[in-house]
């Protein structure tokens, strides 16, 4: 009976404590790592992105499993009885909101065109000789570049044409775009005639245009939010609310969204984006969780950043990610039914 009362003793729901040097220290560490994950899945809870380093984390949601696990292995380890209750309840909150985020549904009426849309960052032009090469094996109706500084834009003018809409020098003879340095240019490429539309003013540039396709009109915005740096964050938090309000006012007519958002669907402020009534083109074809970023790591680690966001008017068939050299990012490809309401 005495050793069995030891042993329970043991066991305790106040703060990590042991016998043992090396058991506090351990439990000390459980406790460590939960304050941390806790600290960003409450975020994820309350619905916000906190401040520096939660949103940055946030990012990485269904990495935090991982300290997660340590912390209830150490917990058992050292028989805190809070702490496995604990882990076993932050677990759980991860698990629930590693599901995809957002409706899914089957638009309603005919279907009337066919789309193919690639969305790229090329990391201040360094991948611009990749992209033609994708663009030329994928053959998209649409490419949204980001970071497309001058000279890829003058790589792209020679493999494509120069946007005379004559449509004599390439296959993508309409282009809209926000000339600029370093990572300020973007382009849209398009075989499908465009109109200039207002773009979102921002650091870096979101130029915007209106396509006719097959004598149906699709609006059409650029995306690229500032990171969210942590000098940066009120930046991020903006811009990200001028898409959702762009997204809100374009929510009753076919529209797409597309580019490097710096964000994930993890992230408060494009969670509001979707609620404005559009949907992750890679969510629809069950890809929601395939990283785009960073390159290098992903797939087996990163996040989804890039995305293609579509009104209710379309469907989403198919979503591949293409590894490109010399960027940072991976190139997101959909394949997208336009549908006519009755």
């Amino acid at each position: 009976m005495r050793g069995a009362t030891a042993e329970a003793d043991e066991w305790t729901d106040d703060a990590p404590v042991s016998r043992h040097g090396g058991g506090r220290a351990g439990a000390w560490f459980a406790a460590l790592l939960l304050a941390g994950v806790s600290t960003v899945v409450g975020c994820r809870i309350a619905d916000t992105d906190g401040i520096t380093p939660v949103p940055q984390l946030l990012a990485f949601l269904p990495w935090l499993l991982a300290p997660t696990t340590v912390a209830l292995l150490f917990a058992a380890l050292t028989r805190w009885r809070l702490g496995l209750v604990w882990s076993l309840a932050v677990l759980a909150a991860l698990a629930w909101y590693i599901e995809p985020y957002g409706k899914t549904s089957q638009p309603k009426g005919a279907p009337v065109a066919e789309l193919r849309v690639l969305t790229s960052n090329v990391e201040f032009g360094q991948a611009t000789d990749e992209l033609i090469d994708a663009i030329k094996d994928q053959r998209p109706d649409l490419v949204f570049v980001q970071e497309c500084e001058y000279g890829c834009e003058e790589k792209l003018e020679q493999a494509f044409g120069k946007g005379n809409g004559k449509g004599d020098k390439g296959s993508y003879p309409y282009r809209q775009a926000v000339e600029g340095a370093g990572s300020d240019g973007s382009v849209i490429l398009s075989r499908h005639p465009l109109k200039p539309a207002a773009g979102i003013p921002a650091t870096m540039g979101m130029p915007g245009a209106t396509a006719d396709v097959n004598g149906h009109e699709i609006r059409l915005q650029l995306a690229h939010p500032m990171p969210p740096l942590p000098t940066e964050l009120s930046t991020w938090r903006e811009e990200l609310s001028d898409l959702r309000d762009y997204a809100a006012t374009n929510r009753t007519r076919p529209t797409l969204l597309a580019g490097d958002f710096n964000a994930s669907q993890d992230h408060a402020a494009f969670r509001r984006i979707l609620d404005a009534g559009f949907a992750d083109a890679a969510r629809l074809t069950g890809d929601a969780r395939t990283p785009s970023w960073p390159a290098r790591t992903a797939p087996p680690l990163g996040a989804q950043i890039d995305h293609v966001l579509v009104s209710r008017d379309f469907a989403a068939n198919r979503a591949r990610f293409l590894d490109l050299g010399n960027t940072d990012h991976r190139t997101l490809v959909v394949d997208l039914t336009l549908f006519k309401s009755p």
